[in-house]
């Protein structure tokens, strides 16, 4: 309308003033007579011009409200989540601890990538409602989707997959620490084991979802190419054949590998010893056991290669103590001291959890050049032998000295012949 009202009231001075002849030739005269002539014959064009900016303002500032809020929506929940990642019941039990942290971050991560895909939406395609206002980007809108067309779907594709994939882990950590949490398939004596053992699956189940999604990921992405995957899933048959008899040790590892996990030969937090090595079981999937030594070095050992394996921790242990005494002490003092300290060790709050049964003192095992042998053993829980073994020795120690029973040490006689 503004422009309008100009282009009148400018044709009205310009018709009741008469232009002298020397300036109305003049190119600058005659240019402000062509650009009234071009108000006044379009002023629909004008009008539309300022429509479709006004428009375009109107979707930037929605842009950037809709982004705003994606935001302060994503930060909202991220405190939310805070007090609730927090387990009221599972405090004393760090592997339901682990896998509870576990889910919150696959949890976390979902949400990021879904918050960071809707805000490049939101962007992108304001971006292009935007250039496709103006007559003049309208080409380049239609040349960004036409180059675009199958990056974006490829993204799409990728990023989907990855978020599915991610929520997958979640749901499977969700229901691992449902049923050890729970405590139906527990007992005092199955629980740790049990716990291991589905936290072992819950890997397991980690790695064959995560093939599962990423190959119908790989299939999604073919369709979204233009390309017939209905040959391709034909041949996929050969293909298997063809990757199997070239692939037999990787079979073989994955058979062995179901049946260690199956049969629960050994499972995740156990310390097992495989022909020359060993050490803590710390990664074991279809393919491949992964122990840490006691010298901090992980080893890999192909599940197809373990033929024999040793678990020190299955279910329970057993500290196996051989104490030497002097040949010079009583020794049934020394029994009665030696078992004393064992049961007053079972009886100690600290320690007596940690000690399945009443500790057996076996009696004399064997002369040697120390003294006498006497053997003790100490069932306790899994990997606790080694703690139990230790503080029953300083114990012991301080119970021999005070009781005047010494512990010997190799004793050897020399006979040197003088000439």
């Amino acid at each position: 309308m503004l422009v309008q009202f100009l282009a009148i009231t400018g044709s009205m001075i310009i018709s009741i003033a008469p232009i002298p002849k020397a300036t109305a030739q003049t190119p600058e005269n005659l240019h402000k007579t062509a650009f009234i002539k071009t108000a006044l014959t379009q002023p629909e064009t004008q009008t539309q011009f300022f429509q479709q900016v006004g428009i375009a303002t109107a979707s930037t500032i929605t842009m950037m409200i809709m982004s705003w809020g994606v935001r302060r929506f994503q930060k909202r929940l991220s405190d939310n989540l805070l007090p609730s990642s927090e387990s009221n019941s599972l405090e004393d039990q760090p592997i339901t601890k682990l896998i509870n942290q576990q889910q919150q971050q696959h949890l976390q991560e979902v949400k990021t990538r879904l918050f960071q895909l809707a805000q490049a939406g939101i962007w992108v395609s304001g971006s292009l409602i935007i250039l496709g206002l103006f007559p003049a980007t309208q080409a380049l809108q239609i040349g960004i989707l036409t180059i675009a067309k199958i990056p974006i779907k490829l993204i799409i594709v990728g990023v989907g997959t990855y978020v599915i994939v991610r929520f997958t882990y979640a749901i499977i950590d969700h229901f691992t620490s449902t049923i050890i949490s729970g405590g139906a398939l527990l007992t005092p004596e199955t629980s740790e084991r049990l716990q291991l053992r589905i936290s072992t699956f819950s890997g397991v189940t980690k790695s064959i979802t995560t093939i599962i999604w990423v190959g119908a990921g790989i299939l999604m992405s073919l369709i979204a190419l233009g390309i017939n995957i209905v040959p391709l899933l034909a041949g996929a048959g050969l293909v298997g054949v063809a990757v199997s008899l070239a692939s037999q040790n990787l079979i073989k590892d994955a058979i062995n590998g179901f049946l260690i996990i199956l049969e629960d030969q050994y499972a995740l937090g156990d310390m097992i010893t495989v022909g020359t090595v060993g050490g803590l079981v710390e990664k074991l999937n279809l393919r491949m056991t992964q122990v840490r030594d006691a010298e901090g070095r992980l080893i890999t050992i192909p599940n197809s290669e373990v033929k024999i394996v040793a678990n020190l921790s299955s279910r329970w242990s057993r500290a196996d103590l051989t104490i030497p005494v002097s040949y010079q002490s009583d020794i049934d003092q020394a029994l009665e001291l030696i078992e004393n300290v064992a049961l007053e060790m079972n009886e100690d709050p600290e320690w007596q959890h940690q000690i399945l049964e009443k500790p057996n003192v076996l009696g004399v095992e064997n002369f040697s050049d120390r003294g006498l042998m006497i053997r003790v053993l100490i069932k306790t829980q899994p990997l606790k032998q080694w703690g139990v073994a230790r503080e029953y020795r300083r114990r012991l120690k301080i119970s021999l000295d005070a009781a005047g029973i010494y512990i010997p040490v190799p004793q050897q006689a020399n006979w040197v012949n003088g000439f």
